[in-house]
């Protein structure tokens, strides 16, 4: 038996605190912030409607120093995939087979992640305008990195470490051990799409809405296939639209 098979194998308390530390050091801490932050936004003077919620933030003044924090903080956010992986290979083997991120079938996983990521990025726009217009969520800012060169590359590489930690951890990681614990697979999908928006709350109320339903929707295709690719693919197209859209964009489409 490998070293840490038995942990990562053995009984529902140990499983459940393999759960409690990986989460700690990832989404589930990303959870926490957010309920924070989502309270202090509602209890401010500008109160929620009147409150941003910024992503891709600059970090230094100077142009190679902000480069270079964005790059480590990319580099550094992937560690708990990482960790998940190694943790599913001590007690599967062969994580990328377990959890459907092989290149087995190319052309299947880009057309559902193209079909995924159309059918959940126009509606989940349209929330967010509802929301807005309804006073149940932030201003969202998407990207507010400056006019450099490198912009571009790096929120493309910082929607494939959002896609990888989100659907990695959210849904491969967790549903595995969810699995071992002997949950449902029904209250899996349930679980998962609260830990995801949950960890979204900071955009507000909108944005807790708007990924729990994706959260539902992306739980029952991996269910159904078998395969975490096809969420990676879609959640790196929404984001990479977002994110490169927004930064192109700001300045002739504004939105609320």
């Amino acid at each position: 038996m490998r070293y840490g098979a038995s942990f990562a194998t053995g009984t529902k308390s140990s499983t459940i605190a393999e759960l409690a530390i990986v989460f700690a050091l990832s989404l589930g801490a990303s959870a926490v912030y957010s309920v924070v932050s989502l309270v202090a936004k509602i209890t401010s003077e500008k109160g929620l409607a009147g409150s941003t919620a910024a992503l891709n933030n600059s970090l230094a003044e100077r142009v190679w120093l902000d480069l270079t924090y964005q790059l480590l903080g990319i580099g550094f956010g992937l560690a708990p995939v990482a960790l998940a992986l190694y943790l599913i290979w001590q007690s599967d083997g062969t994580p990328f087979k377990t959890l459907g991120l092989t290149f087995k079938n190319p052309l299947a996983d880009l057309s559902r992640g193209l079909f995924l990521a159309a059918a959940i990025g126009l509606p989940g726009l349209g929330l967010y305008l509802l929301a807005r217009f309804a006073g149940l969520s932030a201003q969202v800012t998407p990207a507010n990195l400056g006019d450099y060169w490198w912009v571009v590359p790096v929120l493309l590489l910082a929607a494939v470490k959002a896609s990888l930690l989100e659907e990695v951890i959210v849904v491969g990681y967790l549903f595995n051990r969810l699995t071992k614990i002997g949950l449902a697979p029904n209250t899996q999908i349930l679980i998962s799409a609260l830990v995801r928006g949950s960890y979204h709350l900071y955009q507000g109320f909108g944005g807790f809405v708007g990924n729990f339903a994706m959260g539902l929707v992306f739980g029952w295709v991996y269910r159904r296939f078998g395969r975490l690719a096809p969420l990676v693919v879609a959640h790196f197209l929404l984001d990479a639209a977002s994110f490169v859209g927004y930064a192109l964009l700001s300045d002739i489409i504004k939105l609320p």
